[in-house]
């Protein structure tokens, strides 16, 4: 190990594993000398990164490969990947996937909150470089993820917006009939957007009451029952001849059905609402029914109470309801008059004279 001189450059000899490595450094002697000795320190707190052993990777070719292999075929996850590679492009750059350490991931992180961003976006950025790394090692592309290193906003996922029976029955008059049926199945199984939009005919039960959701979020398949509401709405879709989905547009592709929403949205004069917060009305009306938090969960798909809790709030209407049943059952007592000043002398005393 040390330095030496080889054509007017200055080169430093360390081993690593066992084998003799050389790097060149330049005409300066002394920032070899400086060199030799931070590589003898990451080789003694194995942090040394061999980049001779990796593929010299450039971010945009892992973004063009991610996009292709990891998001082909799939519609709506491929758009929600292309903004985040594209912001993620925007700040890495040429850069090569040994380059991007976690300091640098640091670094991107104030900068998507300095933009304006929430911390829910920044989160999910962080979330798809992270996914990024982990192909790349797969794909033999990067030996180590910088990601995991870096910790996530604390973010706050507590929302819980759902519509009161009134609200309801506006937003149902101003849907068309596709849009409708559609809501009622939202709020009668609680099924996310995604699930609604690849439900399969096959997936739906009759017999046996209930529907096989295999689209979900996790990956696991869960079971929906299917009430008389939701039966009627089945039996009231006409099939399409050529395509699989329930919910299907003229030429048979899964129904998009979002500017028909907002339209809907708009007309009832209903605002800050999100498709997602039916799922919310469905577990909220389900708790001020009675229905207990582990059937609801159950019903949600949800692996833990935890994220159920926050569907168990009650209107504050039900819970005005709730104190007035007391009216009726509670003995009414006329309220014991005050007592003046002299009489509570009096009852002093008298209690003063029983004690002793």
């Amino acid at each position: 190990m040390g330095v030496f001189l080889r054509n007017d450059n200055w080169y430093i000899s360390f081993f690593y594993k066992g084998r003799r490595i050389k790097e060149k450094v330049g005409p300066s002697k002394s920032l070899a000398k400086k060199a030799l000795k931070k590589r003898e320190t990451e080789v003694a707190e194995e942090k040394f990164l061999d980049v001779r052993k990796i593929r010299r990777v450039r971010f945009s070719e892992l973004a063009k490969d991610y996009l292709r292999l990891h998001a082909q075929g799939k519609k709506s996850f491929r758009s929600h990947y292309q903004v985040c590679l594209k912001n993620l492009e925007q700040f890495f750059a040429n850069s090569y996937l040994h380059e991007i350490t976690s300091k640098r991931i640091e670094d991107y992180k104030m900068e998507i909150r300095k933009s304006g961003a929430s911390e829910a976006t920044a989160n999910r950025r962080l979330a798809c470089l992270k996914n990024m790394f982990t192909k790349a090692i797969d794909w033999h592309m990067a030996d180590d993820n910088p990601v995991r290193k870096v910790k996530l906003y604390k973010e706050n996922n507590q929302r819980v917006h759902y519509l009161e029976d009134e609200e309801l029955s506006r937003l149902l008059e101003n849907c068309s009939a596709p849009l409708r049926a559609v809501i009622f199945f939202a709020i009668n199984t609680g099924m996310r957007k995604g699930e609604i939009q690849k439900l399969k005919w096959n997936e739906i039960n009759f017999n046996q009451g209930y529907i096989a959701i295999t689209e979900t979020k996790n990956g696991e398949v869960r079971y929906a029952p299917m009430n008389d509401t939701i039966r009627e709405v089945l039996v009231s879709i006409r099939k399409h001849p050529a395509s699989p989905y329930v919910f299907c547009s003229k030429d048979g592709e899964p129904y998009d059905f979002r500017k028909s929403f907002e339209t809907a949205l708009r007309k009832s004069g209903i605002l800050d609402f999100r498709f997602h917060d039916l799922r919310h009305t469905f577990a909220s009306h389900l708790a001020m029914k009675g229905v207990d938090l582990n059937t609801i969960r159950e019903l949600l798909g949800h692996k833990s109470l935890d994220m159920t809790l926050r569907y168990s709030h009650l209107s504050k209407d039900h819970k005005m309801r709730a104190v007035s049943i007391l009216d009726k059952h509670v003995p009414k007592v006329s309220p014991a008059p005050l007592l003046t000043d002299k009489a509570k002398s009096v009852e002093s005393i008298t209690s003063l004279e029983l004690v002793s």
